[in-house]
């Protein structure tokens, strides 16, 4: 399928014709409408509206949930699924007033639809198209590695650049630890993601609800790729084939939520993480953001409804002990700053520009609280040209790459972007936050492994206290056009590039 690379701001065309691949509080929960729950079956429900999907969000309890469940039948909806342990209702209708309607039954905190039309663009934060690794590079790389080494890992400069390679020397992580790849599907039939893939803990959730199908976690022909490549980052085996992972002796799971145009709804975002709490995930990785709208204000009652969703699901994985990774995206912006203009928002209609605060307006699920937020780096250990930033927003760094023009790597490797699996047993390129992500992930996962009862929290604090400090550095020029192109803010051990540092995968393993 075509690739994202021209949608939004997120997708960056690089100089010298490289393509590249990659990709705080919440609504006030007062008093609802003391409306009755049957005040609609009065009057006439229209029908003749586009079928949206709706989550609602409602309070706490059995009979809230089926009360609320009856109302929306009364107005119009079908109930797709009820999960009740964190009070979110997944419905379609065509009734154009559905959302209104439903906002005033009791028990009902807010509602909102996930789209504003059902056409389907895609989210992930990765940009351009992926570079296949030619027979030619994997010879040469072949060539190049040591006895220790897989193939192709001379070429994967990203595994040194955070001490994953001597990580590997002491330990390549527990098969009792498991990461969720929350993606566009995962090949677990690729001969370097076999021996480390959890069908128990994989499924597909593109509907809303979990289906287990054999298979259903997998990309179908002509989907994207994007999963299968963040998954080899997280745990491709040490087997003597292709790649190497950061965490290659933990397994990974499949947790499929975009559908097969590449669209990320709310709704199945909501069932893969209570998917991944319920069902022993320990980390997940999230290399996408919540289509339609790039940032979702909490003021407007349908994207606030959707930051309430998703941060209702994060937090209910990470009390069962998930920790939740996700990319910072591949904008340039400074999330911490007091105004970003958004000129892509939605992506399904009509975009129109609006200035959003980010402190009110949320890239979702990056941006919640308790969610660990990514940056990418380059080659050269700098923060990637594409790489969105921000001082208290970001919580670490990895490598994401970025232009051989911008920051070149060390021979053997040749190329500045992220070497990983692609489906059919393939091996191909890709850059941006999305491929930065899962190298976090892996690391989340080298920790558990080392400190096999610890919570999410001290897991979090482990990544941060465990990484490698990173000054700002020089005035920020990647084009060496002498304008500055970002502004790094914050000290050496906690600033907007960084954040606590880039992530250390051999501190991961020997604390």
């Amino acid at each position: 399928m075509a690739h994202l690379g021209s949608r939004r701001t997120r997708a960056l065309t690089l100089p010298v014709g490289l393509a590249l691949t990659a990709s705080l509080g919440f609504l006030p929960t007062g008093a609802a409408s003391a409306a009755p729950a049957d005040a609609q079956s009065t009057a006439a429900v229209s029908a003749d509206g586009p079928k949206l999907s709706y989550v609602i969000n409602t309070r706490s309890g059995h009979g809230t949930v089926k009360r609320v469940e009856k109302a929306i039948a009364e107005a119009g909806g079908t109930v797709v699924v009820a999960y009740e342990q964190i009070g979110v209702v997944v419905a379609h209708s065509q009734n154009p007033d559905f959302a209104k309607s439903i906002r005033r039954v009791k028990g009902v905190d807010s509602a909102g639809a996930t789209r504003t039309n059902p056409i389907v663009p895609q989210a992930t934060t990765d940009i351009g198209v992926e570079q296949p690794l030619t027979a030619e590079q994997a010879r040469s790389a072949a060539a190049e590695a040591t006895a220790d080494q897989d193939p192709m890992e001379p070429l994967q400069w990203d595994l040194p650049a955070i001490k994953a390679d001597q990580a590997h020397q002491k330990t390549l992580g527990s098969s009792k630890v498991t990461v969720g790849v929350i993606d566009t599907g995962v090949d677990d039939t690729h001969p370097d993601l076999a021996p480390n893939f959890s069908r128990a803990a994989s499924a597909s959730c593109v509907s809303g609800a979990p289906d287990t199908t054999d298979g259903s976690w997998r990309p179908k022909t002509g989907e994207s790729d994007h999963g299968t490549h963040v998954a080899g980052t997280v745990a491709a085996a040490k087997n003597g084939i292709g790649v190497t992972g950061v965490a290659p002796g933990v397994k990974v799971a499949g947790i499929k939520v975009a559908n097969p145009d590449g669209f990320f709804y709310t709704e199945s975002i909501v069932c893969a993480f209570v998917w991944a709490g319920e069902h022993g995930i320990d980390v997940t990785n999230n290399s996408y953001y919540t289509d339609p709208w790039m940032f979702n204000c909490k003021n407007d009652p349908d994207q606030g409804a959707l930051v309430e969703a998703v941060a209702r699901a994060t937090r209910y994985a990470e009390r069962r002990g998930t920790v939740n990774i996700a990319s910072a995206g591949n904008s340039k912006f400074d999330l911490a700053s007091d105004a970003i203009d958004d000129t892509t928002s939605p992506n399904d209609t009509p975009a129109v520009t609006r200035t959003i605060n980010p402190r009110e307006c949320l890239d979702i699920p990056a941006m919640l609280p308790g969610v660990v937020t990514v940056s990418a780096t380059g080659a050269k250990g700098l923060k990637a040209s594409y790489s969105n930033y921000g001082n208290g927003v970001i919580d670490v760094a990895a490598p994401g790459g970025d232009s051989t023009v911008y920051q070149t790597p060390a021979p053997p490797a040749t190329s500045g972007l992220i070497l990983s699996t692609l489906p059919g047993g393939e091996y191909g390129y890709k850059a941006g936050t999305s491929m930065a992500s899962p190298h976090v992930a892996g690391v989340a996962a080298l920790i558990k492994s080392t400190h096999p009862h610890a919570s999410a929290a001290a897991v979090k604090a482990l990544l941060s206290a465990e990484a490698d400090a990173t000054a700002c550095g020089a005035p920020y020029d990647i084009d060496g056009d002498g304008k500055i192109d970002a502004v790094c803010e914050g000290d050496k051990n906690r600033n907007g590039f960084y954040g606590a540092g880039v992530v250390n995968a051999l501190n991961a393993v020997r604390w």
